[in-house]
């Protein structure tokens, strides 16, 4: 499953290939409530057909209709606003006031869409700058800190997948999750190394490590964008991942399992070279409590939670993992 922004260049990319003209919008800018966030985009063919959004449908049909009539991005590319005033606000149904700034660019066989998809695939990120005076647009590796950057003249996007997430266990919710984090940008690892669970995974686009777990997480070498998350419920091959995963800057490490089955793990975790403030960081049972039980559901509040904490919400005030109730109604859990 691709990202959002993914979909939104593969659509305009095919849209080329077949002969037809399309523009390509991307938020480069907002003030206030504005209901998208900046790099949002929003790919428009010349017969009015689009994909993605860049404002939930506040300004799309505004957008759609000065493209096709070429009052906008005719034949290069071009800044417009929206929301500035009060009775803009009002008429696009922007909340609160917000404004966007949008750049819509015309694409051609030269805007390189092609190229930068090959990129993506290889789970490689790449920045696309465009100059807004010439059209010229170009692709040039990118680092995890890069993000988008407007200055007025030129346009530089961020692609590809900007977050790592390993999930420790090739089972049926392991493929859920792997599916739904791929949409998020997340690029996605799967450590199994049980020949009866890695012969069966078959998820397009991730990546399967028949390694040890705690090997694996230590040749990631993890950062501040990667997630790890545990789900065979086996604790010997658990507990080897979260051992060096919790001591590492992982901004999410997390297990299955229900609350007895985790204060059972942080007790055999204390008994190994880790720190009270490094055991505390682990989310056991994981996932939001959303009443969740099935395998997708699990991997929805799974993912919940994680987006949460990438978001800098508090989570203080949030109960038992619905994970945890459907963890106690599968004998696998029991140990």
């Amino acid at each position: 499953m691709d990202s959002v922004d993914t979909e939104v260049i593969k659509s305009a990319a095919a849209w080329l290939a077949a002969g037809r003209k399309a523009t390509l919008a991307t938020v480069v800018k907002t003030w206030g409530s504005a209901p998208r966030p900046i790099g949002a985009m929003l790919a428009i063919r010349d017969d009015g057909l689009v994909t993605g959004s860049v404002s939930g449908g506040c300004v799309e049909d505004d957008l759609i209709g000065r493209v096709r009539a070429r009052e906008l991005a005719g034949g290069k590319p071009e800044v417009v606003t929206y929301g500035v005033t009060k009775e803009q606000a009002e008429r696009f149904g922007l909340p609160c006031g917000g404004t966007l700034q949008i750049v819509l660019e015309p694409l051609s066989a030269r805007s390189g869409l092609s190229q930068l998809l090959e990129t993506v695939e290889r789970h490689e990120l790449v920045a696309r700058t465009l100059d807004l005076k010439s059209g010229a647009s170009a692709l040039t590796p990118a680092k995890w800190s890069d993000v988008l950057e407007f200055d007025g003249a030129v346009l530089k996007t961020v692609h590809g997948p900007r977050w790592r997430l390993l999930i420790i266990g090739a089972g049926q919710l392991s493929g859920y999750l792997a599916q739904m984090a791929q949409a998020l940008d997340y690029q996605v690892t799967v450590c199994d190394p049980r020949e009866e669970y890695a012969n069966g995974w078959s998820v397009p686009g991730v990546e399967l490590n028949r390694g040890m777990p705690d090997d694996v997480v230590l040749a990631m070498n993890m950062d501040a964008h990667t997630a790890v998350v545990a789900v065979t419920h086996d604790p010997k091959l658990d507990d080897m991942a979260l051992l060096e995963a919790l001591k590492s800057p992982a901004f999410y490490v997390g297990a299955i399992g229900s609350r007895i089955n985790n204060d059972k793990r942080r007790r055999r975790l204390a008994e190994f070279d880790l720190a009270a403030e490094e055991i505390a960081r682990l989310r056991g049972p994981v996932g939001l409590p959303i009443g969740s039980r099935t395998p997708p559901e699990i991997a929805v509040s799974v993912l919940a939670e994680m987006t949460a904490v990438r978001r800098g919400v508090s989570l203080a005030a949030v109960g038992a993992p619905a994970a945890a109730a459907a963890v106690r109604t599968d004998p696998l859990a029991c140990g």
